[in-house]
């Protein structure tokens, strides 16, 4: 990784300064990328955005910045990008500060105190390097300020044309993913959660590894025709909406699954009764329960501290299984006589007290 420090003034960085909202920002006579097509809305609050102002006004330093060199001698920012378009957007006149208890814009001061500002010099790291070492490179870097998500930290050093129209569809305001999913999916498109989580569906969790290899595609439209078929499995499998359908690992389930046929009308009575059992305390692991029989998801209702109590001086301190005598109620472990999946409640009759041994025995077949 080659890093090397350059001094660059604020006029330098607003030169040809252009904001297209969502098809993106670029400054620098055209020469850097500050915030690439559907990466990321402006989040800065006021607050924020006018301390940047007032920190150049009084000659105080900014932190440093960090750009990205890329082979045909463009940038592209990698830290700094809030406070880049803080600036820019005051120089461009978007937004007024106050100023000896007046709020003005850039235009209302006089031309020594526009001077002052634009002459003001910037550190900036130019960093050159492969994937692999910008993206560390740049998580180390993001250590401060507004937070870039995962997503967000891969965004800038996988860029190219398969990047470009895959964001068009995973990460615009109100975006194609976003209406078809996101009754289904957590997140918001402009922080790239939707498409973070439709490549860790496709890649099965190698996000990296799938943006390396599809860097340089045309365009996007296997990922977008699995994350369509993912939904679509999901609506015609399961026909009664849930909220407690957001946010699960569909992919996953889709590619295990997608192949069965299944009887929907029984799985929604299944879901039903499920959703209704007091012992399911966990709602949202009914779904992937009714495919794979693992209770776990289900997360059962544990036995209270007094119905352990009740079976323990019911059995006489003995273990339910083994017949040994002589345990005490911490050496032992609380379990259904009537298997939950057989219909057995958890409750004080149907509660019986196993040794420790026997327990692990029975927890590995």
């Amino acid at each position: 990784m080659n890093i090397e420090l350059h001094e660059l003034t604020i006029r330098q960085v607003t030169e040809s300064y252009v904001d297209n909202l969502e098809e993106g920002v670029v400054g620098y006579a055209g020469r850097l990328n500050i915030r690439p097509k559907y990466q990321r809305e402006f989040v800065y609050k006021e607050a924020k955005r006018n301390a940047v102002i007032d920190t150049i006004r009084k000659g105080f330093p900014l932190n440093v910045m960090y750009w990205a060199k890329n082979d045909d001698g463009s940038y592209e920012i990698l830290d700094g990008q809030q406070r880049t378009v803080s600036f820019c957007q005051y120089v461009h006149g978007d937004f007024a500060v106050e100023i000896g208890g007046y709020p003005k814009f850039f235009h209302n001061l006089v031309p020594v105190e526009r001077d002052q500002i634009l002459d003001y010099k910037l550190m900036i790291y130019f960093c050159e390097g492969n994937d692999k070492e910008k993206l560390d490179w740049f998580r180390i870097i993001n250590i401060s300020g507004e937070k870039l998500t995962d997503q967000e930290l891969r965004n800038a050093v996988y860029t190219g044309t398969w990047l470009t129209s895959a964001k068009s569809v995973f990460s615009k305001s109100n975006c194609a993913a976003y209406g078809l999913a996101k009754d289904y999916v957590n997140g918001s498109p402009i922080r790239q959660e939707f498409l973070q989580t439709a490549i860790g569906w496709i890649s099965g969790g190698d996000i990296e590894k799938y943006m390396s290899i599809h860097q340089h595609d045309p365009n996007a439209n296997e990922l977008w025709t699995y994350f369509r078929n993912v939904i679509e499995w999901v609506q015609l499998t399961f026909t009664n909406y849930r909220k407690e359908m957001k946010g699960l690992d569909w992919g996953a389930l889709y590619d295990k699954f997608k192949g069965g046929m299944y009887d929907t009308a029984k799985l929604e009575r299944e879901i039903q009764a499920l959703m209704m059992d007091d012992d399911v305390t966990n709602k949202k692991g009914i779904y992937p329960y009714v495919l794979n029989r693992n209770e776990r998801h289900l997360n059962i209702r544990a036995f209270t501290p007094n119905q352990r109590r009740e079976a323990y001086e019911r059995q006489g301190s003995i273990c339910a299984k083994c017949g040994v005598d002589g345990f005490a109620i911490t050496e032992m472990q609380a379990d259904h006589i009537t298997p939950w999946s057989k219909g057995g409640k958890t409750s004080a009759d149907n509660c019986k007290m196993l040794c420790e041994d026997c327990n692990r025995r029975k927890s590995d077949i």
